[in-house]
């Protein structure tokens, strides 16, 4: 937990991303506190981090752990599958074939 918080504070994004994931589970020696995660996350994602796009877009797709926000959420899937993220890319095709839009979710499958 050290390493981590000395890298969190020389703003390493992925750093960042894995002390919110710490936080949204409560494991690595940290209580749960979603709030926490969220804002680790939030900032992690500023800094570049597509594995807290995801994260985000997931938390708020689905309501886990803040209000719900579906467009907010796809916002942060997009930001992180036109980069590559292969999960966001998957979870956009699964919003894709929930909203009936059964080729769109094909076409992000297939990417």
């Amino acid at each position: 937990l050290a390493m981590i918080q000395k890298r969190v504070g020389k703003k390493d994004a992925e750093a960042i991303n894995h002390l919110g994931d710490g936080y949204y589970s409560g494991e690595l020696g940290l209580a749960k506190n979603v709030p926490r995660a969220i804002e680790l996350w939030t900032g992690a994602a500023e800094l570049g981090s597509l594995d807290a796009h995801y994260e985000l877009g997931n938390s708020y797709y689905h309501g886990h752990g803040v209000e719900e926000d579906m467009p907010g959420g796809v916002h942060h899937l997009q930001q992180a599958a036109v980069q590559g993220h292969v999960e966001s890319r998957h979870m956009l095709g699964a919003v894709e074939y929930d909203n009936g839009n059964y080729e769109l979710a094909v076409q992000h499958w297939m990417i």
